[in-house]
């Protein structure tokens, strides 16, 4: 089975990992981006001001293609359970938002690209935060994490959830940490 865990910058994803890794020590736990050269391409981008927003579109793609051949594909055909921190729907929210003005419906454009080769999660953890609260964690340190930016990105994600509403389970990422992991891991446990 495969888990994902999404939100806006500063939403908390990373901090719940370890609880999850207590909760479910046998998981795969993985990322995107990856740490392939595909994934360093990805980081180089997002801190690049004026990179090109289709070409880092592709730039994604190829790492989430390499994460699904070497990684997500192989633990789910050892009937694995896996959970990664972002997944397509980052992709979709974010470069959504880069793309606005540059393609016509850029979400249903950058979904469409996916559809044919994407490995849909059963489950997807949304850590729902306010975008000034998550400029404000994250520290504002990179184009994404601007708060106009993060405005637009967490709009996406409404649109997102709306359209695949049953694979959703919101989570608020206002809540402290103990909280939200003690959600999260009774969440994939009632999965499971």
């Amino acid at each position: 089975m495969l888990v994902t865990l999404e939100g806006i910058d500063g939403s908390g994803k990373t901090t719940i990992i370890s609880a999850l890794q207590e909760a479910y020590p046998d998981a795969v736990y993985t990322l995107e981006p990856t740490d392939s050269w595909y994934g360093e391409a990805v980081r180089k981008s997002i801190n690049t001001d004026d990179a090109d927003p289709l070409s880092e579109l592709f730039l994604y793609m190829a790492d989430h293609a390499y994460h699904l051949q070497t990684t997500i594909l192989p633990a789910l055909s050892n009937k694995k359970l896996v959970i990664s921190d972002r997944y397509i729907d980052s992709r979709y929210a974010y470069q959504s938002t880069s793309l606005d003005g540059i393609v016509e419906d850029p979400l249903s454009y950058i979904q469409k690209i996916h559809q044919p080769w994407t490995v849909l999660p059963e489950l997807t953890l949304y850590f729902d935060l306010s975008p000034s609260l998550g400029a404000m964690r994250s520290g504002s340190t990179n184009k994404f994490e601007q708060l106009s930016f993060l405005e637009r990105v967490h709009e996406n994600y409404e649109k997102i959830i709306s359209n695949d509403p049953g694979r959703f389970v919101r989570i608020d990422a206002s809540l402290p940490p103990d909280k939200i992991a003690k959600i999260a891991i009774k969440t994939i446990s009632n999965l499971l």
